[in-house]
This record gives structure tokens, sequence and C-alpha cells, in this order.
């Protein structure tokens, strides 16, 4: 084997969620990773159900499967398909494009510095050196990574524009320029939401693209990473929600007297005096960003995340009280929980169940907790698995944030009525599980639902609910679990509530 030079720095990964957890002394469910500037959340398309077909195929090589996927990108790029590189990630396209250009004795230019470490290390592993001196190659990031610049392009040729960033960017990106020596690198890892899958796309002239192809390993992707490209692109995300978080992050950063950088990306760059100093500080309140010599780079996530973050740069205590972050997943639903105990009844719950998703809104509303529910489910076919599952991760969450529910009343109880439905409810919060629950008329699921949040949350709830439509009985029955929780939750001493001094 080829000794590398003394001098080579090879790409690092960041640490692990678990090791950074364990740096800040919490669980890592609550450590909120800023570092990636990849989406909080997978898309609706990235599910089980997905990946079945492609599945039951695994034994087999995934040749099938990219035609159609290279006809999906080319469409979706408005390119030719003999104009499109599969790749594992864009990464994977970088380092192909490296030793395809250069080699040993050869120069690379890399624009914009800073930039992506990893244009560097492609160039020095095919053996080539970094410099301006008629370069073989030029690599370029657009918008770059860390600053979100959208700088104009180099007028080198042959030129590598990376467009990681590029749907966020509303530019028309460097396709248009393929024939003229131009080589354009995309991913799926940023705005489709597929980092874990390795999917990533170079375009080219279809001469430079055979080429490619050439050297190309012959199964770039694997099957499954296929088959979840190809439902990202069947149903694009809509980045609308965080192009407008990213410009209120910024202004609320500069409202702290800190000057982030104009952005065409899913991240801001923040110059800082003391970079690694400001990393730690918020590392210690559960917030990972990615630290530079200069600044950190934030990825932007929704507004609770962000709220997060901002609380910590401008040195506010943490927040006190019974909170949890939790995450639940199975072979059916993905759900993210994020619950204060101590809330003021701020209440979104997005699943895609509909009716049981308004359950649970008004259950999180009058129990006066602070509650973000969010995630998908195979509701395909039909929403039993996502409405039950939203209980359980709710109940899980509600388990996780009383902690050993010292100081709390423990019991609590509530009468809900609601036009033509009347509802009494009681619970204890003593760790038993029990479910006692009559309800005269049920939409479906509604008292399922209910044995699974007492299940899953060690809790014992007893209901009755009667009236003449099932919508307003089990609606009634939720206000009235939550009423009784909200009484159930309330502080009282400090004492474990019960005569066994445990629970």
């Amino acid at each position: 084997m080829k000794p590398l030079d003394a001098a080579f720095q090879p790409y690092r990964w960041a640490p692990t969620t678990v090791e950074l957890a364990r740096r800040a002394g919490i669980d890592p469910v609550e450590l909120i990773r800023f570092d990636g500037n990849v989406p909080p959340l997978p898309l609706p398309s990235s599910r089980p159900a997905t990946v079945a077909a492609a599945l039951a195929r695994v034994n087999e090589y995934p040749r099938a499967l990219y035609p159609v996927l290279t006809d999906a990108i080319a469409e979706y790029a408005g390119v030719a398909p003999e104009n499109v590189v599969l790749g594992a990630g864009g990464d994977d396209l970088i380092l192909l494009v490296a030793r395809a250009f250069a080699g040993p004795g050869d120069v690379v230019a890399i624009a914009d510095d800073p930039t992506y470490s990893l244009f560097r290390v492609a160039a020095e592993l095919a053996g080539a050196r970094v410099g301006d001196d008629d370069p073989a190659l030029t690599f370029c990031c657009r918008p770059n990574n860390p600053t979100g610049a959208l700088d104009p392009l180099p007028r080198a040729r042959p030129l590598v524009v990376d467009e990681a960033y590029w749907e966020f960017s509303g530019a028309e990106g460097a396709v248009g320029l393929i024939d003229d020596g131009v080589i354009v690198l995309r991913t799926f890892s940023k705005a489709f939401a597929l980092a874990g899958a390795r999917v990533g796309y170079a375009l080219a002239s279809a001469e430079v693209a055979a080429e490619l192809n050439t050297r190309q390993a012959p199964a770039p992707i694997s099957s499954l990473s296929a088959a979840l490209a190809l439902a990202a692109l069947a149903s694009p995300p809509d980045l609308g929600p965080t192009l407008e978080e990213r410009d209120r992050l910024a202004a609320e950063l500069r409202s702290l007297g800190y000057e982030p950088l104009p952005s065409y990306g899913n991240f801001l760059f923040v110059p800082a005096d003391e970079p690694h100093e400001l990393a730690d500080r918020l590392l210690a309140r559960g917030c990972v960003v990615r630290v530079y010599e200069n600044g950190i780079r934030i990825t932007v996530h929704d507004r609770e995340d962000d709220d997060v973050l901002l609380a910590a740069l401008a040195g506010n205590d943490a927040p006190q009280g019974r909170r949890a972050r939790h995450l639940r997943a199975t072979a059916e639903t993905q759900l993210r929980v994020r619950l204060d105990l101590d809330g003021q009844s701020r209440v979104r719950v997005a699943t895609g169940a509909g009716i049981y998703d308004h359950f649970l809104e008004q259950l999180a509303f009058h129990g006066g907790l602070d509650l973000i529910l969010e995630g998908m489910g195979d509701l395909e076919t039909g929403p039993h698995h996502t409405a039950e599952d939203a209980a359980i991760a709710l109940g899980e969450a509600l388990d996780r944030a009383l902690g050993d529910r010292r100081g709390i009343a423990r019991y609590g109880d509530a009468v809900v009525p609601m036009d033509d439905a009347l509802a009494r409810a009681a619970v204890d919060l003593g760790g038993r599980r029990a479910s006692v629950l009559d309800l005269q008329l049920d939409p479906g699921l509604a008292k399922h639902m209910l044995q699974s949040l007492a299940d899953s949350g060690r809790m014992c709830i007893h209901v009755e609910a009667t009236g003449d439509d099932a919508h307003h009985v089990a609606e009634a029955a939720f206000k009235a679990v939550g009423r009784a929780l909200r009484a159930a939750l309330r502080p009282e001493g400090s004492l474990v509530p019960s005569t066994k001094g445990i629970l």
C-alpha cells in the first residue's frame, strides 16, 4: 500500500450524539444537533413501506432501479438521462471526479476558502496538490459551506460545482453550463433529508458523464437507497418554512448582538471571537454547533428548537421544570415528541391522523402542557398504527418527564360537558398501568388511544363519556383526561405521594 503524505489530514466526522451527550452530562435524546445541515425529521416518504418492494429483492443487485432513478433525476434537474452519474452521496462523487481529472503532479484549485474540507482531501488522495497555478481541476461550493454565500462561479475549466444546498438558494444553479466544462454535484442528504441513505448525483456533459460512469463502482448505491430517493423525488419537500425560519433566526441572532452572514443555505454562519468557548457553552445546554476558527455554523431547525439555541446564546438560565424529548420509531411510524409538563398550552400535533391528532391536541391543551408531537405513519393502511403510536409516544414522554414522580399531586379528576356529550375522568399517576374506559360512542380508535396512553405513561385512567355524537363523546373524554392530568401533575410539596414511600 502506498503511504500517504505525512502532512495529509483526513476528513474528520463530528463526534457521535452519545459521545457529545456524555460530555455534556445529559441524556442523548435531549441533545439538539445544529451541526449537520440536515433537516430535523425525515420526509413523509421515508417510511418502511417505501422500501418494502426493494427489501423483498434485497438478495438481488439493484441494477433494475438505476435507470428508473436516473430518469427521475434527469427530469427533476432538466437534463437528459445520459447526463446523470449516480453516487453514494455527494462525497463519493467528489472523490470520483478528483481521481478522474487529477493525479500525481497535478494541481487542484479550491475556490472560496473556507469551504468544504473534502475537496482538499479528495485532491490529496488522488495524489495532487492544492494550489492555483494551472489547475487540472477546480472545486467550488455554491452556496458555499460554511458561509452560505452565493458568489459568482470561477471561470476556470474543468470546474466542479458542489450544489448540495442548491434547493435552498432560489438560484438557477450551474446545470446550464454542463456542456461548457462544468460538472454539477448534488445530493439527497440536505433538502430531501436522506443523509443516512447516501444518494447523490453528478450532472455533466454526455461525454464526461460516460467517462465518470466508466470509473464509478458498478453499484454505487443500494436498492433501498434508490427506492427512498425515487419516493422523495415523487413528492419533493416544501422548503418555504425552512427559509422563513432561516430569516427569523438570523433576525433574532442580530437582536442578540451577533452578525450572521447572509445565507442561501439551510444554515447560518455566525462570526465569533472565541468560537470554541462559545460552542462548549452551547453544548452544556444541549445544543451542538459546528465550530470553525472564526465562528460557528448553525443548522436551521424549527422555531421551537431554534428558540432553545437562542436562549442559550442569550445566556438565559436553562429552563427549569419537567421536560422531555422523545423519539419513537417502529416499522410503521416515526414520531418525535417535545413535552413540557409546566407549559402554557402551546400545542402542535401533526402526524396526519386527522381527528386523532385533534383529540391529542385537546388533551394536551386542557392539560396545560406544551406539546409538539410530529412525524408520520403508514396512513395508506388506515390511521390505526399512527394514532396508536402517537398516544404511546406521548405516554412515554410523560413518563420520562415525570421522573421519580416526587412532589406531584398524583390524583386528579374532571367533568367536561360538550354539547350533547358529558365526560368524567379520573387519573392516578402512581405508576400502575390500568384503564377503565366506558365511551358510549367511539369514532374508531379513541378508547384504544386512551388505553395506550395509560399503559405507556404508567398511569391509571378512568373515563365515562356519554352523548349522541361519537366525535363529541370522544373529544369530551380527551378533554376530561387532560383536565384531570392538569390536577394530578400539580406540584404538591416534595414527598413521594404514597404512604409506601415509593411509586
